[in-house]
């Protein structure tokens, strides 16, 4: 049973310890995402040295202090995630004309329930909707909707990162760019929004994994890109999609700094939309960022339809300043 533990407790110490080893390799990067589970084991892990090895063994103690190092090193980072914690964006009322809702949603390409989605949509009306992951089937079973949604851009794409936008809401300047990678695209749009624009970017970068990306190289440099953008922005705007990234990550944390980004789930919940056919493995990879200009009305993780992800719902509200925009 000690080397049992010992084992254990050795794995759990390293793999909190490997997000800081120099690299962007998917082995070192991907231990950024389970750190709400990597806190349930050690805590379990504690229980269990205190069950089997009372505190009078000298060894016992040491790893049981190191475990609750590490206990509270995990809570430093997902902590902000929880209603303990102060919120970053103020809480807003619906306004009809200062008000804009967006859904989120990778859809999964091989996956066939679209009137799951279909129905969600006409449930909650949300003013805008992005898909990921969504080709020419998913474009031809979406038609349905074009009537509620004449404002669309479709990239569609068979390669898991194709990319519709539908809008309730007229556009200008519409782009697909592919900022790092042929296949890997973006949308950024302009609304108005109270007769003021509003900058709309959607994205989803490749993850860190073995069977996409092997390095997080190509993910952290489109978010970066991304946030020196909008941070030459002097006009309201929101940055949504599915980042392949966790809240609380590095590469996450320097966007929010590089852009002066905020994010509406600090002080309120994880909202973990993946994996969403695995209970204890989720964790938060779809993303909305806004700048200050907003205050929060709703947020909220929808219900699954078959994909891998859940859609997430958010309305927004813009507050009374105007802005201009430096471009």
């Amino acid at each position: 049973m000690l080397a049992v533990l010992l084992i254990l407790s050795a794995l759990l110490l390293f793999t909190t310890l490997c997000p800081h080893i120099p690299g962007k390799h998917w082995l070192i990067r991907v231990w950024e995402f389970p750190r709400l589970q990597q806190t349930g084991a050690i805590v379990l892990l504690i229980m269990w040295w205190c069950f089997y090895y009372p505190s009078d063994m000298l060894i016992a103690l040491s790893v049981q202090a190191m475990l609750l190092a590490a206990c509270c090193y995990q809570l430093l980072w997902i902590l902000p995630y929880t209603p303990i914690w102060r919120t970053e964006v103020p809480n807003g009322t619906h306004d009809n004309l200062k008000s804009i809702s967006l859904l989120t949603s990778n859809v999964y390409m091989y996956n066939t329930h679209y009137q799951g989605l279909i129905k969600l949509i006409y449930q909650h009306q949300p003013d805008i909707i992005v898909t990921l992951e969504s080709d020419k089937h998913w474009e031809r079973a979406l038609y349905s909707i074009h009537s509620e949604y004449p404002h669309r851009l479709a990239c569609p794409l068979d390669n898991l990162y194709g990319m519709h936008l539908y809008s309730k809401f007229p556009f200008s300047d519409p782009v697909v760019k592919f900022r790092v990678k042929d296949g890997i695209p973006s949308m950024d749009v302009t609304i108005l929004l109270a007769s003021q624009p509003v900058k709309l970017h959607f994205v989803h970068p490749e993850p860190p994994s073995p069977t996409e990306a092997t390095t997080a190289e190509a993910r952290d440099k489109e978010l970066t890109l991304v946030a020196k953008e909008v941070a030459k922005l002097n006009c309201p705007y929101i940055v949504t999609g599915d980042l392949n990234d966790v809240a609380w990550s590095p590469t996450t944390r320097l966007f929010k700094k590089l852009s002066g980004a905020k994010d509406p789930r600090i002080g309120r919940g994880f909202y973990n939309t993946f994996h969403a056919k695995s209970r204890w493995v989720r964790w938060p990879l779809d993303h909305v960022f806004h700048s200050p200009h907003f205050s929060l009305v709703e947020i909220k993780r929808l219900p699954g339809y078959g994909s891998d992800h859940f859609p997430l719902f958010t309305k927004l509200r813009l507050k009374d300043s105007p802005c201009t925009t430096t471009e």
